[in-house]
């Protein structure tokens, strides 16, 4: 048996998406993407079943709303700041 410790793989997004892809269509069994890929069929599963959980976040309206009280959260910054400069400019006037 080889002791040799084996360095652990990382994949791309892209590349979990096209294994998860290609499983989800049902042309090949999840055993045939893995020997192709050279994955065992458990990770083939686990991307697949990842990707039916994520699915239903693309069509959600949660992300378009984050992304606007971002824009949002960033005007009201410069708003504040806007004000703070002009607090501070008063107040210098009142004090001469």
């Amino acid at each position: 048996m080889d002791t040799r410790m084996t360095k652990r793989r990382n994949f791309s997004d892209k590349f979990k998406a096209t294994v998860a892809l290609e499983a989800l269509r049902g042309d090949k069994t999840v055993q045939e993407i893995a020997a192709k890929r050279q994955l065992h069929p458990t990770q083939v599963s686990t991307w697949k079943r990842q990707a039916i959980e994520g699915m239903a976040g693309v069509f959600s309206d949660k992300v378009r709303k984050a992304e606007n009280k971002d824009g949002e959260i960033k005007e009201l910054h410069a708003k504040i700041g806007q004000l703070a400069v002009e607090n501070d400019f008063l107040s210098q006037g009142l004090k001469r």
